[in-house]
């Protein structure tokens, strides 16, 4: 049975039920219903001021007509894929899901978990069915538990880019020649670097000063992409010092920038939700300098945490309307922007985010426009 099925049976049972009663009646305890048995499915600018925070959109959530009653997470699922098998809107993920006390880490899905839709009051609700829930299951390590979003779309991203200021670079110490005779170099090449600090860490990200990330309301700077070019690790310590080119995304050359190896900060168990306040903003760049943006696609965009954003954002975007020339009137008029997808916000800084484009309707582009989303209609 499908989630359409049951909603319309729903219905018309509460339809009859309510004929018979004929009058008032006594408030009833909320009642749930139980599908166990169902079979399983198949730089420093002034802060903005925030938007005033908006109000949660009224009436349950929008599901899908063929949403399962029960579902068993696979290995290879992501949050949003399962997000999107239930709602019409994935955005809408923390109305539906619920949270079971007897659960250890009960916001993260691991593969083999039975995942029941049920409902509540008249609204859907999804949670894990614990009587089916495997014990070894959650034994599992956190990292193993199913990501948001699918990492692999992302991890050339995570390996190295980075928001840096031009002082930044102008700072780090520099590859100044190669040892052998090269124009270019990559892995395993031997490097003269200049500057290094003394008692400097042996390893380094190797960066190259990318696009500048401006802000088209303002036209401020909010910083420069360091390009990642791959790793080096100090073989001679001196001046100038001596490195060997250990691993290698792009071509080597001489003036690319040694920079600190960042921590790894990135958390992959959030949650798809939208926004508690109007966000308004726009496409300012797109990963390795895409000029049309498609699905799974890596963008920037000019808001970050100080206008609310954190990671799980679902934002919408839309195609910026054209100017026509009215036929029968004097000049031009301006039609309205139109949904074209939507993106999940994984990463954040004061003034810029970085997104991955989930969906995408139309063609997307730079200076697209980005906000809080609106239910389907």
């Amino acid at each position: 049975m499908t989630w359409g099925k049951f909603a319309l049976t729903s219905l018309i049972a509460a339809l009859l039920s309510a004929c018979a009663a004929g009058g008032s009646r006594p408030a009833a305890s909320p009642a749930t219903a139980d599908f166990s048995s169902a079979p399983p499915a198949a730089e420093t600018p002034a802060a903005a001021t925030p938007a005033p925070v908006v109000s949660a959109p009224a009436g349950p959530p929008r599901m899908r007509e063929d949403a399962p009653l029960r579902y068993v997470v696979k290995k290879g699922d992501t949050l949003w894929q399962i997000a999107n098998r239930y709602l019409l809107d994935p955005w809408q993920w923390p109305e539906i899901w619920t949270v079971n006390d007897q659960v250890r880490n009960p916001h993260l899905i691991y593969p083999g978990d039975v995942l029941k839709l049920s409902i509540v009051n008249g609204r859907p609700q999804l949670g894990l069915d614990v009587e089916r829930l495997l014990p070894q299951v959650r034994s599992l390590p956190l990292d193993q538990a199913i990501p948001t979003i699918p990492l692999e779309a992302i991890r050339d991203f995570l390996r190295g880019p980075r928001l840096v200021t031009l002082e930044q670079m102008k700072s780090a110490p520099y590859l100044l020649s190669f040892v052998d005779a090269h124009l270019i170099g990559g892995e395993g090449n031997l490097i003269y670097v200049k500057n290094l600090p003394t008692g400097a860490v042996p390893s380094w990200a190797l960066a190259r000063t990318g696009q500048a990330y401006r802000d088209p309301d303002d036209g401020r700077i909010l910083g420069y992409e360091a390009t990642p070019i791959g790793t080096a690790e100090i073989t001679e310590y001196g001046q100038p010092a001596t490195a060997r080119l250990t691993q290698t995304y792009r071509e080597a050359r001489v003036g690319d920038r040694l920079l600190p190896i960042e921590a790894e900060a990135f958390q992959a168990d959030f949650y798809p939700h939208a926004p508690d306040r109007r966000i308004n903003g726009r496409i300012i760049a797109a990963f390795d300098g895409l000029s049309q943006i498609g699905q799974f696609q890596i963008v920037a965009i000019n808001r970050g945490s100080q206008h609310g954003l954190e990671p799980g954002h679902v934002l919408q975007i839309l195609q910026g309307g054209a100017r026509v020339v009215d036929p029968y009137g004097s000049g031009k008029v301006q039609l309205p922007d139109q949904p074209a997808g939507q993106m999940l916000v994984f990463k954040t800084t004061p003034r810029l985010s970085y997104a991955l484009v989930m969906s995408v309707t139309r063609p997307v582009h730079r200076l697209d426009k980005v906000e809080t989303p609106r239910a389907l209609r």
